[in-house]
């Protein structure tokens, strides 16, 4: 009887936290902007200040926000359960996907989901893959989880860099990986680069009609979320920021969607407002490299349809590209 009260105790304090945790991120979010909070630097304390070695950070350390949940407080999804286009009946048409295609295979990874977890640590067909989300940016992209350092794993540390997550891998040291910036910022991973692999980020019913064997992240994912409403709707509505960023351009509109390109030399920001509002396909070059970009004026979405093998891309606002690459082309009409 006693280990059964202890095992219920146990439960019940478990879910209690998960729940606290949801109702922390979506209070996080909808306050603003009336109550905007003040984004405070993390106070480090020695080398385990915020349980990571940021003695050897790449970026300035007292930049570094929390953002109001703990490590592993937004939790990241790993082989999680995915079903078919046809059973992927919470899905509307116009709701927003993150689509990989690989190794013959296809996927759909719906923001709705992601809104909440941020990382999703999956493989399609052979390759491990990472498919990232920052609502503060709305910035999309996926990453090969095959590094030097061997095949990683992706957790979400409670920090912020410029308003962007700081992912974390989850080996024995632990080092602290920038979103936007596609590469490690501390620990044995600083410096290291992340491989950007081709997505785009569309409706789930432009996704499904170029690829009708897609399958489908499950709203199964174990967790106990509301993925039928965005905690940052108000904030998507507002010019502000909630976080700080810099250095900040206003070149363009902070929270403009853009379609980012960048090599190792070069890159560029496509925004939405440079392509007018007609259906189209564009040969564009970034460099001496060419790239095809097509842009879906009912959708308001731009996608890549082909690129040089040297090319990356993401999705994400102005605000967050222009802090990371401040020395970037814009794409004029």
């Amino acid at each position: 009887m006693g280990i059964q009260s202890g095992l219920i105790r146990r439960c019940l304090l478990f879910t209690s936290f998960a729940l606290a945790v949801t109702w922390s991120l979506q209070r996080h979010a909808d306050r603003f902007p009336s109550n905007p909070p003040i984004a405070q630097p993390v106070q480090l304390r020695g080398q385990g200040g915020v349980g990571f070695d940021l003695r050897h950070a790449t970026i300035p350390v007292q930049e570094i926000r929390s953002g109001g949940p703990p490590k592993d407080g937004i939790p990241s999804l790993s082989n999680p359960r995915m079903v078919s286009a046809a059973e992927a009946t919470y899905l509307r048409a116009g709701d927003r996907v993150i689509g990989v295609a690989s190794g013959g295979e296809s996927r759909a990874y719906p923001l709705a989901i992601l809104n909440y977890h941020e990382i999703i640590n999956d493989r399609l067909g052979e390759r491990p893959i990472a498919v990232t989300y920052c609502p503060l940016c709305d910035s999309a992209v996926v990453f090969d989880r095959q590094t030097p350092l061997g095949e990683l794993e992706f957790g979400v540390s409670g920090l912020l860099y410029n308003s962007n997550v700081l992912m974390y891998d989850r080996s024995n040291t632990e080092s602290l990986w920038s979103q936007v910036k596609g590469e490690g910022v501390s620990g044995p991973g600083a410096g290291m680069k992340l491989r950007g692999l081709p997505m785009e980020l569309t409706t789930w019913a432009a996704w499904q009609a170029r690829n009708p064997n897609t399958t489908v992240l499950s709203s199964e994912t174990g967790h106990r979320r509301n993925y039928q409403g965005s905690p940052y709707a108000r904030y998507f509505k507002q010019p502000q920021l909630m976080f700080p960023a810099k250095p900040i351009s206003n070149a363009l509109p902070l929270k403009e969607s853009v379609l980012g390109v960048w090599d190792d030399a070069n890159s560029m920001a496509i925004p939405i407002s440079a392509l007018g509002g007609t259906s189209k396909q564009i040969e564009m070059s970034l460099g001496n490299r060419k790239f095809t970009v097509a842009f879906d004026a009912d959708d308001q979405t731009i996608r890549v349809v082909k690129a040089e093998a040297e090319l990356q891309w993401m999705n994400t606002f102005w605000f967050a590209w222009h802090a990371f690459r401040p020395e970037t082309e814009i794409a004029s009409r």
